[in-house]
C-alpha cells in the first residue's frame, strides 16, 4: 500500500527514506506523510528507527537513500530555512541547567532572533504553567517541568512543526498527563506536531500513528482502524492452573497471537465457535475455565501480530 496516497497539503514527506551507520541498517524504507495540523506518532520499541527516522527529519542526519521533505524544505540542504519554521526537541535535557526558567527562554528566543521576546517568553511560561518558577535554575527543576520548560524553548520563535523525540519517557504518571494536554493545547493552536514514543496507551492519543520495528514501519492509520484491522476473535482467559492453560492454548491450531498478562491469557481465535470448544478441551484436560470472554483488538495486539507477520 502506498502509505504517501490520500494526505493532502503534507506538512513532511518520506520517501524511501533509509539509514545506515556500518553495516547496521536503522532505517529500511519508511514511507510516510504528516498532514498539517495533525498528531502524528512514530510507535515502537527501542531499536525500532525511531529516533534515527527523526533527526533525517529534522536535518540532523543525512539519508543513505530515499528522500525526507520537511515544510517544503530540504532538511538538510536547507537548514537555516527550515530552522525558522520547526521546532525539536531531543530525548535528553539539553538545555543550561545553570541558567534560570527565563533566561533559558531568552537564550533560545535571542538564537531564533524572536520579535517582541519578553512578551513571547511570558506567553510560553504561562502556557506551560512555569511562571511561578521563572527564576529557578533549570537543574532544579523536577523530570516533568524540565519537559515543559524544554517544549517551551522549542515553541519559542512559533514554529509550524514540532518533533518531539519520546518526549514523556522517565516522566512520572501525573507529569506525563499534564504534558499531553500540552501537546492538546498546542494542536489546538494549529502547530503540527510529530513525535516517537514507545508507549501503546499515549499512541491512541494521536491523530495517526506509524508502527515501526526494525527499522520498517509495519502500518499507517488511525488508531481506531488499526485496532479495526485486528479483527475479531480475539479473547481473554482466565483459567487454573494458567501455567496448564497457557501450554494447552499454545498446542491448539485454532490459538493465535497468544500472549499472557499477568492471570490473565490473551489470544485470537480463528472462530467464535471456537470458544466452546476450547472451554472443554480445557476442562477435559484438569484445567477450570474461570472466565473466558471475547473482547476487542487492542493497538498492543496488532503492533506484536504484525511483528509476528513480519518476521514470518
Amino acid at each position: 500500500m502506498n502509505e504517501l496516497a490520500g494526505v493532502p497539503d503534507p506538512i513532511v514527506v518520506v520517501e524511501r527514506l533509509a539509514k545506515d551507520f556500518g553495516n547496521v541498517q536503522a532505517v529500511r524504507g519508511v514511507d510516510f506523510a504528516v498532514k498539517k495540523g495533525e498528531m502524528f506518532g512514530l510507535i515502537g520499541p527501542d531499536g525500532a528507527g525511531k529516533t534515527t527516522t527523526l533527526r533525517m527529519i529534522a536535518g540532523l542526519l543525512e539519508p543513505s537513500s530515499g528522500r525526507v521533505t520537511t515544510c517544503g524544505f530540504a532538511p538538510r540542504a536547507e537548514r537555516p530555512k527550515l530552522a525558522r519554521r520547526l521546532g525539536y526537541l531531543a530525548q535528553r535535557f539539553s538545555l543550561y541547567g545553570d541558567l534560570t526558567v527565563e533566561e533559558n527562554l531568552d537564550f533560545f528566543g535571542e538564537v531564533q532572533d524572536v520579535p517582541n521576546l519578553a512578551a513571547r517568553r511570558d506567553e510560553m511560561l504561562e502556557l506551560v504553567r512555569l511562571a511561578p518558577f521563572r527564576k529557578r535554575l533549570a537543574d532544579k527543576l523536577s523530570g516533568g517541568m524540565k519537559q515543559k520548560l524544554a517544549l517551551a524553548c522549542t515553541l519559542i520563535h512559533t514554529p509550524a512543526l514540532i518533533v518531539l523525540d519520546e518526549p514523556t519517557t522517565g516522566v512520572d504518571p501525573v507529569s506525563r498527563r499534564d504534558f499531553w494536554r500540552l501537546l492538546a493545547e498546542i494542536r489546538r493552536r494549529g502547530i503540527t506536531i510529530l513525535l516517537s514514543t514507545p508507549y501503546l496507551d499515549e499512541a491512541e492519543r494521536c491523530s495517526r500513528i506509524a508502527l515501526l520495528s526494525r527499522g520498517a514501519v509495519l502500518g499507517v492509520d488511525t488508531p481506531d482502524a488499526m485496532r479495526a484491522a485486528g479483527g475479531a476473535g480475539w479473547h481473554e482467559l482466565i483459567a487454573v492452573p494458567r501455567r496448564e492453560a497457557e501450554k494447552k492454548l499454545a498446542a491448539m491450531p485454532a490459538v493465535h497471537d497468544l500472549e499472557a498478562f499477568g492471570e490473565r491469557l490473551r489470544f485470537r481465535l480463528e472462530s467464535a465457535a471456537d470458544a466452546p470448544a476450547l472451554a472443554r478441551a480445557l476442562h477435559h484436560a484438569g484445567i477450570e475455565v474461570t472466565d473466558l470472554v471475547p473482547v476487542r483488538a487492542s493497538l498492543e495486539d496488532v503492533f506484536l501480530a504484525r511483528i509476528r507477520a513480519s518476521e514470518g
